[in-house]
């Protein structure tokens, strides 16, 4: 199986902690140049120094509250290094939890633009460097709720899901250049989200934090939370030579627990 990465280059959204940062160190070790994406400069250098492989490696410090000024950002970074991209790993953290009907309409725009509108801008902005090497991977990191929507996550499951379609609409349109676009669809995943959202519920309803993390895990067939560097292992696999023929599909890494197919 040909999972050699040595030679690609890959833009890794999210990347300073959870999910981001174990791809990142996932695709570094198959050999890639990973360019760190995310808001921290400090925790971005750190993260850095943790890669390794034969790559080289960097980061670009981009806030996704700001798409226009992001894409400024990178147009600079490619214009002035001269990168070309091969992989896109789209992966932002998601919105607070609570019931769709007591979202506020800002909280929809806000969560379309940190997600789809940014992911766009990138996938926009790396296409042509994709097209020219005969290599593209674009994965999108968003939840199993596009599948069966989670209780309590009104606005993430209502954006996940448009972001799922558009990556869909995208696999059919990149696919004569050789460039594939997947999601991967975490469950409930060992990262500082999870904690939080345990908390957040346990407050909410008045119950210990143990016992929120019991009920979760019954709903798991596996009994246990995945690992970051689970769901990274997909997301690497998708974005070698291996993966070159899966296209337009979103992967759950969950356990089991999603009951549809």
């Amino acid at each position: 199986m040909n999972l050699d990465l040595n030679g690609k280059t890959a833009l890794v959204c999210g990347s300073t902690q959870g999910i981001g940062k174990a791809a990142a160190i996932e695709l570094a070790l198959l050999g890639a140049n990973v360019v760190l994406m995310a808001r921290n400069e400090e925790v971005l250098l750190s993260v850095k120094h943790e890669l390794s492989g034969s790559g080289n490696h960097d980061f670009i410090v981009a806030d996704f509250s700001d798409p226009e000024s992001l894409k400024e950002t990178l147009q600079s970074y490619i214009s002035k290094t001269g990168t070309q991209f091969n992989i896109l790993v789209n992966n932002t953290g998601g919105p607070a939890g609570g019931p769709i009907i007591n979202a506020e309409t800002g909280a929809f725009e806000k969560t379309f633009s940190q997600h789809l509108v940014v992911n766009h801008i990138l996938v926009q902005t790396l296409l042509s460097g994709m097209k020219d090497s005969g290599y593209g991977r674009i994965i999108n990191v968003i939840s199993t709720s596009v599948k069966q929507p989670l209780t309590g996550l009104g606005v993430s499951n209502t954006i996940r899901g448009a972001v799922a379609n558009w990556a869909k609409t995208l696999a059919n349109e990149l696919g004569q250049f050789g460039i594939t676009v997947n999601n991967v669809l975490p469950g409930a995943t060992a990262t500082a989200r999870l904690i939080s959202i345990i908390q957040n519920k346990a407050a909410k309803i008045g119950k210990e934090e143990s016992e929120i993390e019991q009920q979760m895990l019954s709903a798991i067939p596996l009994g246990r939370f995945a690992k970051a560097e689970e769901v990274a292992n997909a997301i690497a696999f998708l974005a070698s030579p291996a993966g070159a023929y899966i296209n337009g599909i979103n992967v759950p890494v969950d356990g089991g627990r999603t009951s549809s197919l």
